[in-house]
């Protein structure tokens, strides 16, 4: 089978688990639109892993490619990485919370762990533009609120914008 290498993506996301790839794939893309499953590499008699089990597993989630490799114990996942997810409503911010910390953990400012010890963000585009604010109380304020946060809550941000921009008057 010949690859068409033009139309691959440049840099590609390579995560590396320890026996679960094929369990985060199918998890990952049951949770993001617009994704597959692109290919599937099982160990064969060679080895190192059992034979029939995932080697290496390319998907495609939001239209962003990933590889999972099944690499053994030896690394493991660190907050120094993580993907975000922009999120234009509070719906949708809360449904890919829901789903992301199921079996993981909560962080801050919109920061998670997964059930598998990858970060991720969660967060509106709105935040970006309420912290960039040309009123610096404003952003201030924006700022503080985002930081008693865990998951962001898209209102809240908005009543510190507006509660810094009623102090400024």
């Amino acid at each position: 089978m010949e690859i068409n290498q033009s139309n691959r993506q440049k840099i590609t996301p390579f995560l590396w688990f320890d026996n679960q790839a094929e369990e985060a794939m199918l998890f990952y893309t049951s949770i993001f639109k617009d994704s597959k499953i692109n290919s599937v590499v099982r160990y064969g008699d060679a080895g190192p892993g059992p034979k029939g089990t995932v080697m290496t597993a390319s998907f495609t989630l939001a239209g962003q490619e990933f590889t999972a490799l099944n690499g053994g114990p030896s690394f493991k996942f660190t907050e120094a990485i993580s993907f975000v997810v922009n999120c234009e409503t509070q719906e949708k911010i809360d449904d890919m919370w829901e789903k992301l910390t199921a079996g993981g953990e909560e962080s801050r400012c919109g920061w998670l762990k997964d059930k598998y010890g990858l970060s991720w963000q969660i967060v509106p585009p709105v935040l970006l533009q309420l912290l960039q604010d040309e009123d610096p109380q404003k952003a201030k304020r924006v700022m503080e609120a985002m930081m008693q946060m865990k998951k962001i809550n898209i209102p809240a941000l908005k009543q510190a914008a507006e509660q810094a921009y009623s102090v400024a008057e």
